[in-house]
C-alpha cells in the first residue's frame, strides 16, 4: 500500500514548538482561519451540561433539525435528510473519497487550494488533475476551458473551495453553474466547499445549486463559531448521498461536546454578525498598513488574506521569532506568499509592527 504524505495545514504545531523552545501562550495565532471573536458565552454552559456517561447520539438528529431550521428560507426548505453532519468537514471529505472514489478513478481539483482535497482523493486511489488558477488574473480560473476539461476527462469528482484557500477568492454564481451543468452533464459529482462562506461580505445564495442531484455543499461550524478543538461540519446533498454518507461513518464519530454547542451557537443570532463586523474592520486595516509598507496583497473575500514576499519560509521564521505565526504557501505551490488569518484590531496592528520590523530587516540585507 502506497503511504502519502499528510498535507500542510495551519495552526501552532506543538512538536515545533517544543524544538525551539517556544511557548503557545507566548505565541499570537494568524495562521488559522477562524472566527476573529472568542465562541459564544454559552458553549462553555454548554459543555458543562454534557453527561459523559451517555453516548453521542449517532444520527446527530437534533442538530440536523437546528441546522434545517437554521439555513432554510422562503425560497429553499432543507429538510434534515438532506443534511450530514460530520467531525469536521474534513471528515466529510474522507467519506465522499472513500464512497465515490476508486483506482480507476479520476478527480479534478481547483488549484491552488486546501491540500486535504488531493490527499484524501489519493487515499482512496484515485488519480488526480489540478486546473491552477491564473495568477495574473488575480488567482481566478478560466471556468471555459474546465468545463471544456470535464467533458473531455469526465472526472468521477470535481472539487472547488469557495472562497477558495488560501487565494480568498470568492467565485461568482454563473461562474459556479458553468461548472455544475458541465460536471452533471458529465456524470460527475461537483462538490463545492464553502468553509469560509460566512465571512464572505455579499454571498450569493447556494442553495439553489442543491436543484442538481449531483452536488454537495460543504460547511464548517468549527470555523464559524471559533471551536476548532469540538471539529463540526456538515453537507447538504441529496438523501442519497447523505444515505452513502451515513452510512459509511463510524457511530459516534460527532461527539456529544460537539452536537450540544452546535445546536447551542445556532440559536445565537447575534455572534456572526459581530465576528463579520471584526473581520471586514480588520482585513480593512491590514489592506491599506500592508500597502503603505510597500507589500502586496491579494484581494480576498475571505477572512484571511494572502501577502507577497521574497521567501514564504523564511519570512515565516522571522515572524516565529517575534512571537507570530503565520502560515508559509509554500506547501500550495507558493512559495512567495504568506497568509494570515483575519484578528481582532490590536493583534493586527501588532502583526503589521512585525511585519514592518521583517521587511526593514530584509531589506537591510540587500543593501
Amino acid at each position: 500500500m502506497k503511504i502519502y504524505s499528510r498535507p500542510v495545514h495551519g495552526s501552532i504545531n506543538p512538536n515545533e514548538l517544543k524544538i525551539l523552545g517556544l511557548k503557545k501562550e507566548n505565541l499570537l495565532d494568524f495562521s488559522a482561519n477562524i472566527s476573529p471573536i472568542e465562541p459564544p458565552e454559552s458553549v462553555w454552559e454548554d459543555i458543562q451540561s454534557v453527561d459523559l456517561r451517555s453516548y453521542p447520539d449517532p444520527e446527530c438528529l437534533e442538530i440536523r433539525e437546528s441546522i434545517s431550521k437554521y439555513i432554510s428560507n422562503l425560497s429553499y426548505q432543507i429538510p434534515i435528510e438532506r443534511i450530514f453532519v460530520g467531525n469536521g468537514s474534513n471528515e466529510i471529505l474522507h467519506l465522499i473519497s472513500r464512497i465515490y472514489l476508486s483506482k480507476k478513478s479520476t478527480v479534478l481539483i481547483m488549484t491552488p487550494t486546501y491540500g486535504e482535497y488531493e490527499f484524501a482523493c489519493r487515499l482512496a486511489g484515485a488519480s488526480v488533475i489540478t486546473f491552477n488558477a491564473n495568477v495574473d488574473s488575480d488567482f481566478r480560473w478560466d471556468f471555459r476551458e474546465v468545463s471544456n476539461l470535464i467533458k473531455i476527462k469526465k472526472p468521477k469528482l470535481v472539487i472547488i473551495c469557495n472562497p477558495n484557500n488560501p487565494t480568498g477568492l470568492y467565485c461568482k454564481r454563473n461562474e459556479i453553474d458553468i461548472l455544475a451543468k458541465a460536471s452533471i452533464n458529465s456524470g460527475t459529482m461537483f462538490i463545492l466547499d464553502e468553509a469560509y462562506l460566512s465571512f464572505v461580505a455579499k454571498p450569493w445564495d447556494s442553495l439553489s445549486l442543491l436543484n442538481y442531484s449531483n452536488i454537495i455543499l460543504v460547511r464548517s461550524m468549527s470555523k464559524d463559531y471559533a471551536q476548532t478543538a469540538l471539529r463540526l461540519g456538515y453537507a447538504l446533498a441529496s438523501e442519497n448521498v447523505v444515505s452513502n454518507l451515513r452510512a459509511f461513518q463510524p457511530d459516534w464519530s460527532v461527539n456529544s461536546f460537539a452536537q450540544k454547542t452546535g445546536i447551542s451557537v445556532l440559536e445565537d443570532k447575534e455572534y456572526l454578525l459581530n465576528a463579520r463586523k471584526v473581520v471586514f474592520s480588520s482585513k480593512n486595516y491590514l489592506k491599506k498598513a500592508l500597502t503603505e509598507l510597500g507589500l502586496d496583497t491579494v484581494d480576498s473575500d475571505a477572512n484571511f488574506l494572502m501577502i507577497r514576499v521574497e521567501n514564504a519560509t523564511r519570512w515565516r521564521m522571522l515572524l516565529l521569532n517575534k512571537g507570530l505565526v503565520v502560515r508559509d504557501c509554500t506547501s500550495f505551490g507558493l512559495p512567495n506568499y504568506i497568509r494570515v488569518g483575519i484578528r481582532v484590531i490590536e493583534e493586527c496592528k501588532l502583526l503589521v509592527k512585525a511585519i514592518a520590523e521583517v521587511a526593514q530587516d530584509t531589506l537591510s540585507e540587500f543593501n
